[in-house]
């Protein structure tokens, strides 16, 4: 996959400071590359439900963000990925000290891009899978 613009890494990596939903809940930008993005969201008590694991809510964010940010690496200057839809898949209940997630990109189109997210929950050296996204996105004129 090629990107259309040489510094997608630097808007990438902007999409995910503040100010904004997906920076006050904590995820964090790590790395990506053409067609793939990498995040990291530290576990602290607001992100768990009452029975004490990560809230399904919370999965689904990143999930979609680090999709979003994946189809981001591929589109042109002036371009933003939305969310036309997903479907999650919730694996297990997460638990751990913190959450990894990798975005990918299965099929960029110009219209429709298709990607996909896989989100870990981290425990030391257990890492577990915990829930799988796909999305569609679509490009629109940034604001």
């Amino acid at each position: 996959m090629e990107p259309r613009r040489s510094d997608y890494r630097d808007a990438v990596a902007a999409i995910f400071e503040p100010p904004g939903f997906v920076a006050d809940l904590g995820v964090t930008f790590v790395d990506c590359g053409p067609g793939w993005c990498s995040t990291r969201l530290a576990l602290l008590p607001r992100h768990l439900q009452h029975t004490g694991v990560v809230h399904a809510g919370v999965a689904a964010t990143m999930a979609d963000h680090t999709a979003g940010a994946a189809a981001m690496t591929l589109l042109e200057h002036e371009r933003l990925p939305v969310t036309v839809e997903f479907k999650i898949h919730l694996l297990r209940a997460a638990r751990g000290t913190h959450l990894e997630c990798r975005g990918e990109v299965l099929k960029p189109g110009a219209r429709f891009t298709i990607a996909e997210a896989t989100v870990d929950a981290v425990d030391g050296t257990i890492r577990i899978a915990v829930a799988k996204l796909i999305a569609t996105m679509a490009p629109v004129a940034s604001p």
